[in-house]
């Protein structure tokens, strides 16, 4: 197992995120769920949504194990497996008149959705990366367009190529976890409306995926290209000289012939 404090660290050092880097593992049965973990029914009296667990976990340092009846999100339900996709679901009403003009159109657009199987999992457990007392399936990391850049560099130092991710604008739960344990690659996260409305995602967030599989390979990529003198925040070219207003010129070249002058003299 990844020593995960020592992950977190390096993270942190390389990246300085704002929020915590987290934890992601799918369980199968409440023996799993870590002892300290919240229950949003139990502990908090309310049901959530996946991308609200997930802004709790890095905004507030929780531990948080979220089951069917925790959950109250009916399209990230079917995403984790929690919910059954029927013909209502499966016909595009959810995206038709909102995502997509036509019920046809949004057929494709949740046929498209990364889903696990129905009652594959129980539960989705969420901590930050240097609290985790388990070997997680996901890492997930929220950070601005810059440092999510670094991941991608990161990602494919060894290997070289690009990252290949997919976009809907919606579900970014399932592309979070779905996706990620699916491929076993890294994803670029771009946040949903229900992140940013639910979960309070910020416009200059952007989020980042590593298979857990990956993750000292990213964590090498990192230290290597930061090596390399790719940093962040981005080290700023400075060694120019600048061009100014000509008034500002002007009273150079005055000094300069004063300087002069008085050399003659």
């Amino acid at each position: 197992m990844v020593d995960l404090k020592r992950a977190a660290e390096e993270i942190d050092f390389y990246l300085r995120p704002s929020t915590y880097p987290l934890a992601i593992k799918m369980l199968r049965s409440a023996d799993e769920i870590p002892e300290k973990a919240r229950r949003p029914v139990k502990d908090l009296g309310i049901k959530v949504a996946t991308c609200q667990t997930i802004s709790m976990a890095r905004r507030y340092g929780w531990t948080l194990a979220v089951g069917k009846e925790d959950h109250c999100c009916s399209l990230g339900m079917i995403a984790l497996g929690f919910g059954e996709p029927n013909a209502f679901y499966t016909e595009g009403n959810l995206c038709e008149g909102m995502y997509t003009e036509t019920a046809e159109a949004g057929k494709v657009t949740e046929a498209e959705l990364d889903k696990f199987e129905v009652g594959q999992y129980k539960y989705f457990l969420v901590a930050p990366l240097d609290k985790a007392t388990f070997e997680p399936d996901v890492i997930l990391i929220f950070g601005n367009s810059a440092q999510v850049m670094r991941l991608v560099q990161a990602a494919l130092y060894k290997k070289g190529g690009r990252i290949h991710s997919s976009f809907s604008g919606r579900a970014d739960c399932a592309d979070m976890t779905v996706t990620t344990m699916k491929t076993g690659e890294c994803q670029v996260i771009l946040p949903c409306t229900g992140d940013r409305f639910f979960a309070q995602t910020q416009d200059h967030e952007m989020a980042f995926t590593i298979p857990y599989s990956k993750l000292e390979t990213v964590l090498e990529g990192l230290k290597a290209t930061h090596k390399a003198g790719i940093r962040y925040p981005a080290t700023p070219f400075l060694t120019y000289q600048g061009k100014f207003p000509p008034k500002y010129d002007k009273l150079l070249q005055m000094w300069e012939g004063s300087q002069t002058m008085g050399n003659e003299s």
